[in-house]
């Protein structure tokens, strides 16, 4: 420090840690291993958040749609990347200050309603059954018949055993280890197979030259004649923004209706939100969602324009066009085009490494699988279980939830040899025809019970009501009339019914519910801001006390059974005690103190010292353990720089492949 002039303040010259003496190699160290156990953590959550949403469904979904009508549907997994921000810095950290474990349990306190919460969790599990482990099954069974040309039910019955038994034994700890498990070999394998494919096209500029040109040779049988339409590749396949009523994935249907059914996706699912509760931190879940973000932007490269090399590579194979040709290729009678990425498997890659790429498919089947077992089994039981046995015990509870993943895993088994009947071109749009028909009501009501503090049960409620009528009547009209989603054979159903896209649909009965739900809640009477702290975004840093709103209400359900305590007791019957392992209950006793230590432990109680009441000294343990979970300011610098660079990284891609 240099010597001030009269009239002056001190001058600081630099300083270094030397100067001052206070900073060694050891702080380096431990400040390295700080940030480093930050990183593993991060990278932990966003593995398993990546692992869970992953599935076979996309390694042979996006990939058939790359063959048939090229990137545009890469766009789906860039708007998914923007959205998993939405989730870790909007969505999450509300959750997180409401103290809520499942989303159902949130709207229940946000409006007060067990009728809401029932709804929901109700169409949750609809959701899970006939969209998510229906797909799951289907595609996985597809793959395996090319690759391996065994009994696909025994395949599939022993990959769902496996998944089901370290799923009911191990819980939300074991699920989350696996998946960051099967996410490094997904990311691999995928990689790897990436590498392959574009080396065999000629590189980047080969495949927009080829693209094309991928034309098959047979195109008539007889007198019969496919249309251009059918095998033609689209003049547009390279461009994301398509023409807005004839383009398959028009426009405005993806720039405002995709975000509707992402946010259902990723913000109010409840597979995605209980991983983000691992975060030891909210800064931890922003991070693990930054990761899942980054990995989905890469799709493009890794799952779709590998399925437009195939088209290129496979031609004849993948883009049939004449029945009896399919038929002899693939056994389908339409197209043959969901095997672009199992082509790629078996033409491209070396003995060994295709073991590699089918491990991990499989590790995608058994991720998502395990996550939607383990997410809707906590849904079941702390939503629907709760309110039919509130007397329950958290043992009880645990062995529901158990329970309920055999269930869950009983269903589909049977689902096994429905979906395999449904080996078509149309599995992609039917996942996301389901969604757009039946995601807006749930989208509409967390949207409006976050933003809109105006929104009250009653209009939450009907409007909910009203959007899932109409969502489901549209979905009867629409598999009522199209069995068959191709080029070859059109959809019977009128234009005024079903002609309207998915997407725009998704947008008019969003809309509706919106509406619906505004127009009921402003005719009757708004809930008062004591029940809503810190449970929608205008009060979400208020420290107020809040009123429990559920109390109020007249369906809420009180037990006319008291607890009886002598049912909760251990037995200690070696029998018992083995069940208890299975289900993950087995229990760990803190160490008993003997009477006469007793008080020396409550003396020696630095809560009891200070002479803090039990709910003072709850307050300071609470604070402590909050201080000790709180990340580096550093930390939180770089996860929102990383977003920013998301941001601006998937804006780029929009831009460059407008």
């Amino acid at each position: 420090m240099s010597t001030p002039k009269p009239g002056q303040g001190f001058i600081v010259s630099n300083w270094t840690a030397v100067d001052i003496g206070v900073y060694d190699t050891a702080d380096s160290v431990v400040m390295t291993f700080y940030f480093l156990l930050v990183l593993v953590l991060g990278l932990w959550v966003g593995a398993s958040l990546y692992a869970a949403n992953i599935g076979s469904n996309h390694f042979l979904g996006l990939s058939s749609k790359g063959a048939t009508s090229g990137i545009a549907n890469a766009a789906l997994q860039w708007v998914s990347s923007l959205q998993l921000c939405v989730l870790g810095w909007v969505v999450f950290p509300l959750y997180a200050k409401a103290e809520v474990v499942t989303t159902p349990e949130y709207l229940r306190k946000r409006f007060g309603s067990l009728r809401i919460q029932i709804f929901i969790s109700v169409l949750y599990l609809f959701f899970c059954i006939f969209n998510r482990i229906s797909l799951e099954i289907s595609h996985c069974a597809m793959f395996l018949r090319m690759i391996l040309g065994v009994d696909v039910y025994l395949a599939i019955l022993v990959l769902l055993g496996i998944t089901s038994i370290y799923t009911i034994t191990g819980g939300l700890a074991t699920v989350s280890l696996t998946n960051s498990l099967h996410t490094i070999l997904m990311v691999f394998g995928s990689l790897l197979l990436t590498g392959f494919a574009f080396k065999n096209v000629g590189g980047y500029q080969e495949l927009l030259n080829k693209y094309p040109k991928a034309i098959p040779r047979i195109i008539s049988d007889g007198n019969w004649t496919a249309k251009p339409d059918c095998y033609l590749p689209r003049r547009d396949a390279f461009h994301i923004f398509r023409d807005a009523v004839s383009g398959d994935l028009p426009w405005p249907g993806l720039v405002f209706g995709t975000p509707c059914v992402s946010f259902y996706y990723w913000c109010t699912d409840q597979v995605f939100f209980q991983l983000c509760l691992a975060g030891k931190n909210k800064t931890q879940a922003k991070g693990g969602c930054l990761m899942c973000a980054y990995l989905k932007v890469l799709h493009l490269f890794t799952l779709v324009m590998p399925g437009m090399i195939s088209r290129i590579l496979y031609t004849e194979q993948v883009a049939c066009v004449v029945p009896s040709e399919c038929q002899k290729f693939c056994g389908a009678s339409s197209s043959c085009n969901p095997i672009a990425y199992a082509m790629l498997v078996i033409k491209l890659l070396p003995s060994g490494l295709r073991g590699l790429l089918l491990s991990t498919v499989c590790a995608s089947f058994m991720s998502t699988l395990a996550s939607i077992f383990n997410g809707t089994s906590a849904l079941f039981t702390l939503n629907i279980y709760t309110q039919l046995r509130p007397v329950a015990s958290e043992k009880e509870l645990m062995i529901t939830g158990r329970f309920f993943v055999i269930l869950l895993f009983a269903v589909t088994i049977v689902w096994v040899p429905i979906m395999d009947t449904g080996h078509s071109e149309t599995l992609f749009e039917y996942k996301q025809a389901i969604r757009s028909f039946m995601t807006p009501p749930v989208t509409a009501v967390f949207l409006l019970a976050i933003f809109c503090k105006r929104v009250n049960e009653k209009g939450a409620f009907w409007g909910l009501t009203l959007g899932t009528v109409l969502g489901v009547s549209r979905l009867l009209i629409h598999f009522g009339f199209s069995r068959q989603w191709n080029c070859l054979q059109k959809s019977n159903c009128p234009s005024f019914l079903c002609g309207l896209h998915y997407l725009y649909f998704n947008l008019i009965l969003l809309g509706i519910c919106v509406l619906s739900m505004l127009i009921i809640s402003l005719a009757t009477d708004p809930i008062p801001d004591k029940h809503l702290y810190r449970l929608c975004w205008s009060l979400r840093n208020s420290q107020e006390e809040r009123v429990n709103l559920e109390g109020e209400l007249p369906w809420k359900r009180h037990s006319k059974y008291p607890l009886q305590p002598e049912l909760l007791k251990e037995d200690q019957s070696c029998l018992w005690r083995t069940w208890n392992l299975f289900c993950g209950l087995d229990p760990q006793p803190s160490p008993k103190l003997a009477p006469e230590k007793v008080k020396e432990h409550s003396a020696a109680s630095p809560e009891r010292a200070a002479g803090l009441t039990p709910e003072e000294a709850a307050k300071r343990t609470e604070g402590a353990r909050v201080r000790c979970t709180c990340p580096k300011p550093v930390v939180k610098w770089v996860v929102n720089a990383l977003m920013l660079g998301l941001i601006t990284l998937v804006t780029t891609g929009f831009i460059f492949y407008a």
